[in-house]
């Protein structure tokens, strides 16, 4: 069993996958914008993560722009049949490495060609529709437009399955009128849980819920209580606050990002930890001490 295989697997449409998979987003540049320092070391950090048996990679044509999907084709392709990559659509880059909503039926449709014709496949296995209400934090709004333009490349092939980012529960609720939602990908971490019952809700529907930031994003999870945990199961702190979200729903899909191969392994070392109910109590306490 390879050590992404230990959290355990879960459905993205009809498609399963470990449990712990690896977000793509630090391949680019600082700031996700322009080449990477070392690019043979990003090759070398996703081939490593297939190899440890990572079989769902998580990324968008607007990283770099277009330089994660392109390093993702270089490292990978052709793709192992096990792999499923997920991509986003709604935004663009500035030239000031600025995020840009790109929601019209034209963008989004370009943008969906355009993470074909970098990956270098001729169907995205799960196309999420990222909002831009707020850049990090669900906004209510009217999507139909934005994902009725999804469904249809779907019904011609070029998309296998839909998901949404950055969306409410009233707008997930909404995509799901539209055409089926295999996935929710929100901001969700240790100490940042406005999504519990939407993460509940999901569950209950056997969704798929995928949270960006699980280990704090630009600015790293800090806290105390976690640091001590970590300290006790001698295990870094970011790979308890890896181990909580495997805990806290089977449905949750783990996107962590490095563009280290020792960070990677660091990562999916997570997989391994098994909180037990009393240290799981502790760490769900952490949101209520920071009130």
């Amino acid at each position: 069993m390879t050590i992404a295989a230990k959290a355990g697997t879960f459905l993205i449409g009809d498609r399963i996958v470990n449990r712990i998979g690896y977000g793509a987003m630090q391949l680019a540049g600082p700031g996700v914008f322009g080449p990477p320092r070392d690019r043979a070391e990003a090759v070398a950090v996703l081939r490593a993560a297939v190899e440890a048996g990572v079989n769902h990679i998580d990324t968008s044509d607007f990283y770099g722009p277009h330089i994660t999907n392109q390093i993702i084709r270089e490292a990978l392709h052709p793709y192992r049949e096990d792999l499923v990559i997920v991509t986003k659509v709604g935004a663009l880059r500035g030239p000031n490495a600025s995020w840009l909503p790109a929601q019209s039926p034209a963008q989004l449709t370009q943008a969906v060609h355009d993470n074909l014709r970098h990956l270098g496949l001729e169907r995205i296995d799960v196309v999420n529709l990222r909002l831009m209400g707020d850049i990090h934090a669900p906004t209510d709004g009217p999507l139909e437009e934005q994902f009725s333009t999804l469904a249809r490349l779907r019904e011609e092939g070029l998309i296998a399955h839909l998901g949404i980012s950055n969306a409410t529960q009233a707008q997930v609720a909404q995509a799901q009128a539209i055409a089926p939602v295999v996935c929710v990908q929100n901001h969700y971490n240790l100490v940042h849980r406005a999504d519990d019952a939407l993460i509940d809700a999901l569950t209950a529907q056997g969704i798929a819920y995928v949270p960006f930031f699980p280990l704090g994003g630009f600015s790293p999870i800090q806290s105390q209580t976690l640091s001590v945990i970590a300290a006790e199961l001698g295990a870094s702190a970011m790979q308890v606050a890896l181990a909580w979200l495997l805990a806290r729903a089977p449905n949750l899909l783990l996107i962590p990002g490095t563009s280290s191969r020792v960070h990677l392994g660091e990562n999916l070392a997570a997989a391994e930890f098994h909180l037990s109910t009393t240290i799981r109590a502790r760490l769900d306490d952490i949101v209520t001490s920071r009130l």
